[in-house]
């Protein structure tokens, strides 16, 4: 990233500096999580499960495994609620019907 591209840092402000491996810049798929939790913490679990079989057990596979304390999981909530919230006014945008011309 260009130095011009960076923006200024005010005085006291702190930016993140996350270091992405790139063996995980795909990420990961999951299509189902659980959640457990006790006082302490919650442990939210993510895995890939296979929706084809038809009877018996449904094969899956853990994809990632979280550990995060109340505070996280609360602004965590309140994260993805903007981010649905954001995404629905896209969604609803996108799928207005044309208004015809005149």
């Amino acid at each position: 990233m260009d130095d011009e591209n960076v923006p200024e840092v005010e005085p006291g402000e702190r930016r993140l500096n996350i270091h992405l491996d790139p063996a995980d810049i795909a990420g990961g798929y999951a299509n189902f999580a659980n959640i457990s939790f006790s006082r302490y913490e919650f442990t939210l679990t993510f895995a890939r499960i296979e929706h084809e079989v038809e009877e018996g057990d449904v094969p899956g596979a853990v994809v990632a495994r979280i550990n995060a304390s109340p505070r996280f999981v609360e602004e965590l909530i309140a994260a993805l609620q903007d981010s649905w919230s954001k995404f629905q006014t896209t969604e609803g945008i996108r799928n207005l019907p044309e208004t015809p011309g005149p």
